[in-house]
């Protein structure tokens, strides 16, 4: 049965209080967009995500041009407008959360260059992959800015084809969907297997099983790169 339509606005609230009660959007930080026809729908900037009004939203076009604005004049639309922008441009992403989760910050610390792991059932609930797959998101450095990380994201997006989500190393990840629903599904699969391994790592377990179908047989889903584990 197809979910029932909410106003872009309001569902922004819902979704923003359901995600400050997991963490992702504490302190002010983080946040969701939906697009809606040729429009963005974004948030406020450093305001209480949980106590967000739909009318305090904005709308941007796809080129990143302002195209309404909440009457507060102190408003200004969310840092990650830009980063946001990326996801959808590139991947035709319909909505995107970008979570502060403290699993996403600990596996960007216990990793290089990419995240990887293999054979675990949350896999499954990721676009395009199987529960055999050997899973990897990219990690990008962060910077002082936020609005400052959109090129190293889009470059990411870019070179991980396979990938949904990007993680920022020390600060967290953007996560993206077809519409919210897959969004949604994405942020909470991925946020699971940020801390399972996490949790693998402590109980000193390889995250990525060796021997498997993911044994140099399954691509990390970076574009232009041979297979490997």
């Amino acid at each position: 049965m197809p979910q029932e339509y909410q106003e872009p606005g309001a569902l922004i609230c819902d979704l923003a209080r359901s995600f400050y009660d997991l963490g992702w959007v504490s302190g002010t930080g983080g946040g969701i967009c939906l697009r809606d026809g040729d429009r963005v729908v974004v948030a406020p900037s450093g305001v209480q995500k949980e106590r967000m009004r739909p009318e305090q939203m904005f709308a941007i076009g796809l080129d990143g041009a302002l195209l309404a604005r909440p009457d507060d004049p102190a408003l200004r639309p969310s840092e990650c407008s830009a980063l946001f922008l990326k996801a959808i441009n590139l991947r035709g992403a319909g909505a995107v959360i970008h979570s502060h989760s403290i699993h996403a910050v600990m596996a960007t610390l216990l990793f290089d260059a990419e995240f990887s792991v293999s054979h675990l059932e949350m896999i499954k609930g990721i676009s395009g992959h199987a529960y055999g797959d050997r899973l990897v998101v990219p990690i990008i450095e962060n910077t002082a800015r936020e609005c400052d990380l959109a090129e190293a994201l889009g470059e990411a997006i870019v070179a991980w084809p396979r990938t949904h989500a990007v993680l920022v190393r020390r600060h967290g990840a953007y996560i993206w969907g077809a519409d919210w629903i897959a969004a949604k599904t994405h942020a909470e699969c991925y946020d699971y297997l940020f801390r399972a391994a996490v949790e693998m790592r402590r109980a000193g377990i390889p995250t990525v099983m060796q021997g498997g179908t993911d044994d140099a047989s399954v691509s990390t889903g970076r574009a232009g790169t041979a297979n490997r584990t």
